[in-house]
């Protein structure tokens, strides 16, 4: 049985959807808000606010992403990556024994970025590397603010960064 709900967030609203007792998918949404109405949706929409108030540093939630089972080793790995921390395609693809190009696919298909930190992926020599979700690379670089991270060679600031830093 799966249930959903939508909640704002500082990069947008956000579908969070709870299958089977775990936490399957978060998705960029036009949809009006909705209340969590599980006690696994109220404690990951929870756990998200306090990630965008900079006092959650770690996901503890049931996850239950669909995909390959080399996706699934990629996004395990990407888990590994502190808050705070980056990690590259091409030290992710030796962890998974896989190719940096294969890393950023599965990364172009995490089914629960933020929670799962697809943006903590970059690219050698810490330039900032693609994002796929919604707003791009200006959401990648307000995740990575949030958590204190400057890629290398970024000019690094946009509207919605001084946003975020000014509600913080």
């Amino acid at each position: 049985m799966s249930s959903d709900c939508v909640v704002a967030s500082p990069v947008g609203r956000l579908r969070l959807v709870a299958r089977d007792g775990a936490l399957a998918a978060l998705e960029w949404t036009d949809a009006d808000l909705s209340p969590p109405t599980t006690p696994l949706l109220r404690r990951a929409a929870e756990k998200l606010e306090r990630y965008f108030a900079g006092t959650l540093k770690v996901f503890d939630l049931p996850l239950a992403p669909e995909g390959t089972d080399h996706q699934k080793r990629v996004w395990a790995a990407m888990c590994n990556i502190p808050y705070g921390a980056t990690g590259t395609y091409g030290a992710l693809a030796r962890e998974a024994k896989s190719s940096a190009r294969a890393v950023g696919t599965a990364c172009s298909r995490n089914p629960i970025p933020i929670v799962v930190p697809c943006h903590r992926v970059v690219a050698a020599g810490g330039r900032i590397g693609g994002y796929s979700g919604r707003g791009g690379l200006d959401t990648k670089r307000v995740l990575l603010a949030l958590e204190g991270v400057a890629p290398a060679g970024d000019l690094f600031e946009s509207d919605r960064l001084e946003g975020l830093r000014a509600a913080r």
